[in-house]
């Protein structure tokens, strides 16, 4: 155990999108004793095409509960915002700028504020970025929460729809937990094996039994546990090129122009990575 001062937040917009994007990096983490905790800032209320309501929220927050006993993380916090009506409004800023500095956060994980097609996710990003100046040194912000001494390092999940201006920063190397990145997937079955493949068209082939349902997970979304091009430059940074030949699946993150910075050293000593080993 060699993070266990190390506290990881990650704000996403609707319940499952925590996990796609930074299950790997959750799971690995709280192996290695860190706090880590996962936010979505609306109720999920939209999932589903033939499920609504409260029956649906009530749903998707137990499916939260159980992808956040596979991943082995502190807390998965859904809040009451409903989903499709998410606005970086202050309100919601303050509520953002409360969890992180509750969780004293060092690095909080998001979407980018510049892209997402879907607007919940894109006002995420808006609403991190819009928090990010309010949460370290300055208590008058929201005064019930103690400030933060520093600010955290702030992550950007991938968003290819960017491409080629988004940047793989950073890369983690996700093998050893991709079992249980996908065994939280898999809790998120209204999400996962219900409404995606009706809205993809797909809902005929979705398999019946566990070990085809994982085959499933692994064929339809791939790209967010396969290592792609993208990511291999980071990988090779900061594991060595030899280590990177061999990393098959991994998450990457662009690094924020908001928020600290963190130094390649930092970087690799949170993995536990040392070149000259």
């Amino acid at each position: 155990m060699i993070h266990q001062e190390l506290s990881i937040l990650v704000i996403g917009a609707h319940p499952d999108e925590p996990d796609i994007y930074a299950g790997g990096i959750a799971a690995w983490f709280a192996e290695q004793g860190a706090r880590v905790q996962f936010l979505t800032l609306t109720d999920g209320r939209c999932g589903h095409y033939k499920e609504s309501g409260a029956a649906l929220i009530e749903r998707r927050r137990h499916e939260a509960e159980i992808a956040r006993q596979q991943l082995g993380i502190e807390a998965y916090t859904v809040l009451d915002t409903p989903d499709g009506e998410l606005l970086p409004s202050i309100e919601v800023r303050q509520e953002v700028i409360r969890n992180i500095c509750r969780a004293k956060a060092d690095i909080v994980i998001t979407f980018h504020p510049e892209g997402c097609a879907h607007a919940d996710n894109r006002y995420t990003g808006v609403v991190v970025r819009d928090a990010a100046s309010f949460i370290a040194r300055t208590p008058n912000a929201v005064p019930e929460v103690p400030t933060l001494p520093q600010s955290p390092v702030f992550l950007l999940m991938p968003d290819y729809s960017m491409k080629p201006t988004y940047r793989a920063d950073v890369a983690i190397d996700i093998g050893s937990v991709l079992g249980k990145k996908l065994q939280a997937w898999h809790a998120h079955a209204s999400q996962f094996y219900e409404f995606a493949p009706w809205q993809m068209g797909i809902l005929n082939q979705v398999p019946d039994e566990v070990e085809g349902r994982m085959e499933f997970l692994r064929q339809y979304w791939g790209s967010y546990i396969h290592v792609s091009e993208e990511m291999k430059p980071a990988l090779k940074k900061f594991y060595g090129e030899e280590k990177a030949s061999q990393i098959r699946y991994a998450e990457c993150f662009e690094i924020a122009n908001y928020g600290r910075r963190p130094s390649d050293e930092e970087w690799r000593e949170w993995l536990g990575i040392s070149l000259n080993k």
